[in-house]
C-alpha cells in the first residue's frame, strides 16, 4: 500500500473518524488551530485504509457507527504490526462499565465522552502524544542496543513492541505468534501485580522459563500510562557447564544435561519436564551416568561431578 505523505516535521497528525459531519467539524477546527496536522475518516473501512496509509500519531475513534463499529476498527488496527502502536482514545456516549471495557479491551488508551468538549480532547491528546514519544524513544534505544525488551498490554494479551533479539527469544521458548503474549507470561504480570497492590513494598519475582540447558529470565520494568508493562528478557546458557561434563565423564550430550539438572537438585519428573523426556527416560540416562561415574546415588553423583569438573554455577 501506498504511504501518503504527511509533514511530520513540526506538527503531530491526528486522524479523527466520525460518521457524523458536524463533530468532524468541531474537532478538527479546534485541533487545526491547535497546531495538529488533522486527517479525517467517516466509517471503518476508510480509517483503516487511512490509517495504515499516514500512520498517525494518534486516532480519535467514534465507538458506534454503522457497519464495522470502532471496537472492530481498533482490533483490526491493534492486530496490524504496522498500525498496532499508535495510541487510540475512544469517542462515545456509552459511558456504562461495559462500553467502557470493550473499549480498552479493543486495545484504546482511553476515552472521552459525548457530547465532546475540545479542550478535554486536546489535553487527553497531549497526554498520550508525551507517552508515546517517551516510549518510542526508548525503544529506540533498545533496538540501538540490542536489548531484549517488549511491551505487553495486560487487557487484551497482546505484545504491542518487542526488539528484534525478544523477537527471536520468544519464538524459540514458546514458538508464540508474533503480537500475542505467551499465557505463562501473562499470568505471571497478573500475579505479581497483585501482589504488588497488596504489598508496594515486596520484592518483584522474576519469571524464568526452562529449555534445556537455557533459561529465558523475564523481568518487570515499567509501565507505561497506556496500562502496557515494559519486560526486560535475559537468556542464561549452561552449556559450558554442561560440555565440561561430557569432557570430564565422557558422557553424552543427554547424559550430561541429567547430570547438571541432578547437580541442581531436579527430581527425574521435573527433569523430564525440562527436556522434554519421560522420567523413565530419564531413569535410563541416569543409570548410565552412574556407571560412568562408578557411583549408586544421585548425591553421590552430584558431589564427585562437582568436585571434579568444578564448581557448577
Amino acid at each position: 500500500m501506498q504511504r501518503l505523505d504527511v509533514d511530520r516535521s513540526s506538527t503531530d497528525v491526528v486522524l479523527i473518524v466520525d460518521d457524523v459531519p458536524d463533530n468532524l467539524s468541531v474537532l478538527h477546527d479546534a485541533l487545526d488551530e491547535s497546531g495538529f496536522t488533522v486527517l479525517v475518516a467517516i466509517n471503518g473501512e476508510s480509517a483503516l485504509q487511512r490509517a495504515r496509509q499516514s500512520l498517525p500519531d494518534i486516532i480519535l475513534l467514534d465507538a458506534m457507527m454503522p457497519g464495522m463499529d470502532g471496537f472492530e476498527v481498533s482490533r483490526r488496527l491493534k492486530a496490524d504490526f504496522a498500525t498496532q502502536h499508535i495510541p487510540i482514545i475512544f469517542m462515545t456516549g456509552l459511558t456504562e462499565t461495559e462500553h467502557v471495557v470493550a473499549a480498552f479491551n479493543a486495545g484504546g488508551s482511553d476515552y472521552v465522552s459525548k457530547p465532546i468538549r475540545t479542550g478535554e480532547v486536546i489535553a487527553r491528546i497531549a497526554t498520550h502524544l508525551q507517552s508515546a514519544r517517551q516510549m518510542k524513544q526508548a525503544r529506540s534505544a533498545l533496538d540501538a542496543f540490542g536489548q531484549a525488551t517488549i511491551s505487553v498490554r495486560p487487557a487484551s494479551g497482546r505484545v504491542t513492541w518487542q526488539t528484534p533479539l525478544a523477537r527471536k527469544l520468544l519464538a524459540e521458548y514458546f514458538q508464540a505468534e508474533n503480537d500475542v503474549a505467551p499465557v505463562a507470561v501473562l499470568e505471571w504480570i497478573a500475579a505479581t501485580t497483585t501482589r504488588r497492590r497488596a504489598d508496594p513494598s515486596q520484592a518483584t519475582s522474576p519469571l524464568i522459563v526452562i529449555r534445556a540447558a537455557k533459561r529465558l529470565i523475564f523481568t518487570l520494568h515499567d509501565q507505561t500510562a497506556d496500562e502496557e508493562w515494559l519486560l526486560v528478557l535475559r537468556e542464561e546458557s549452561d552449556t559450558a557447564v554442561i560440555e565440561s561434563l561430557i569432557s570430564a565423564f565422557r558422557l553424552t550430550q543427554k547424559e550430561a544435561e541429567v547430570l547438571y539438572w541432578v547437580i541442581k537438585g531436579k527430581t527425574n519428573k521435573d527433569i523430564g519436564d525440562i527436556l522434554g523426556s519421560s522420567p523413565r527416560t530419564v531413569h535410563k540416562h541416569l543409570e548410565h551416568v552412574f556407571e560412568k561415574l562408578g557411583v549408586e546415588t544421585r548425591t553421590a553423583a552430584a558431589n564427585l561431578a562437582l568436585a571434579k569438573a568444578g564448581r557448577l554455577g
